[in-house]
Formats: C-alpha cells, sequence, structure tokens
C-alpha cells in the first residue's frame, strides 16, 4: 500500500499492486487495473520510490 495526495490535498491509500500504469500531463494520473483513474500531486518517480520501497518491507517480513 502506498499514500498518495489528490489534488485537493487529500491523502488516498491504494494498493499499489492494482496500479495499471502511470502517465505525468501535467499532473500525474494512475491508472487502477480496475479502469478508475486517479490524479494525485506526487510525480511518478515519487510513486515508484514508494512502491518499490513498500515492496521491500513485504520481502523483509
Amino acid at each position: 500500500m502506498i499514500t498518495v495526495t489528490r489534488l485537493n490535498d487529500k491523502e488516498l491509500v491504494i494498493n499499489s499492486d492494482y496500479l495499471e500504469c502511470m502517465e505525468e500531463t501535467p499532473d500525474t494520473t494512475i491508472t487502477m487495473t480496475t479502469g478508475r483513474k486517479i490524479i494525485v500531486k506526487e510525480s511518478i518517480d515519487e510513486i515508484l520510490e514508494q512502491i518499490i520501497e513498500f515492496k521491500k518491507k513485504i520481502n523483509n517480513h
């Protein structure tokens, strides 16, 4: 699970396993495997960093 910030400054926790793709246009749009799209303030690089850290934590337990 990772935390992202919507454009209205509300935080949202999403399951990164259901993340299908991301694009910056210039805001970052996350498309989930369900087809839901979420526009967030974080850059793609910031989101990828969170995903990597989350996966590391899971694999160490």
